[in-house]
């Protein structure tokens, strides 16, 4: 993947549960709110290891109430349950765009598994099943 590659339109749907990416490459993303949340590149989902990446049900209603730049590599989004320290940069949004279809299944799998679903707001880390202590998430 280019290193180098630029959105050229970031545009948040009028009801806030989508974000459309437009990148320089021709590629059009709508990336739904929930699939975003659930993929935050944030520690606060992501861990500091594979190991302790989190599983978070419970975001189907969940809205973008902010998309905010950082420098010129990335945006901040603000989510409806608080959540906002994810940055997602360029390349990590256009994966999540031309990923979409397996990241979803493989989350959707990764709930069943777990026990978990998309109106429940519970977390499990991938290791414990413990969830994340910050009060942040919705899973408290």
């Amino acid at each position: 993947m280019n290193e180098d590659l630029w959105p050229t339109e970031i545009r948040l749907s009028a009801d806030r549960h989508v974000l459309n990416v437009a990148f320089e490459d021709g590629s059009r993303f709508a990336l739904p709110a929930e699939y975003l949340r659930v993929s935050s590149p944030s520690a606060e989902v992501q861990g500091h290891s594979p190991l302790e990446r989190k599983v978070i049900g419970g975001k189907r209603a969940v809205a973008i109430l902010a998309v905010e730049p950082v420098g010129n590599y990335a945006v901040k989004l603000g989510f409806d349950d608080m959540h906002d320290t994810g940055i997602f940069v360029w390349n990590y949004l256009h994966t999540l765009g031309r990923e979409y279809e397996t990241r979803w299944n493989t989350y959707l799998a990764e709930l069943a598994e777990r026990g978990l679903d998309r109106d429940t707001a519970r977390q499990a880390s991938a290791k414990s099943g413990g969830g994340c202590g910050s009060g942040s998430c919705g899973c408290h």
